[in-house]
């Protein structure tokens, strides 16, 4: 399993905004997505910044997404968003939520 770490600056009073477009516009382009499993979003305490981090069945469908489909994301994220968001990614370890195979060393 394969992780997008997102973080973005928020504009003033925009975190129920930001909300509904996730909600209304970025996780339906999401579950289209080849290979998306899960999309889990934090906001910090005065809605200042915002973390989205979007779990995938590999790095390779995480890659097609980024390539195809995120910039749509950023053009409806312009409204609430302030500056151009960060982006880290990870291969998952371990997780309570999802069954994950862990490579064998050979």
């Amino acid at each position: 399993m394969f992780a997008r770490n997102v973080s973005i600056q928020l504009k003033p009073n925009c975190v129920a905004e930001f909300t509904r477009t996730l909600e209304k516009e970025i996780i339906p382009m999401l579950r289209k997505q080849k290979g998306f499993q899960d999309e889990i979003t934090l906001v910090v305490p005065g809605g200042a910044e915002a973390v989205g981090i979007s779990l995938w069945d590999n790095k390779e469908n995480a890659g097609a997404y980024d390539r195809g489909t995120y910039p749509q994301v950023l053009k409806a994220l312009s409204k609430v968003a302030e500056g151009t968001p960060q982006i880290r990614t990870y291969e998952v370890s371990n997780s309570t939520f999802h069954k994950i195979a862990v490579p064998v060393a050979v």
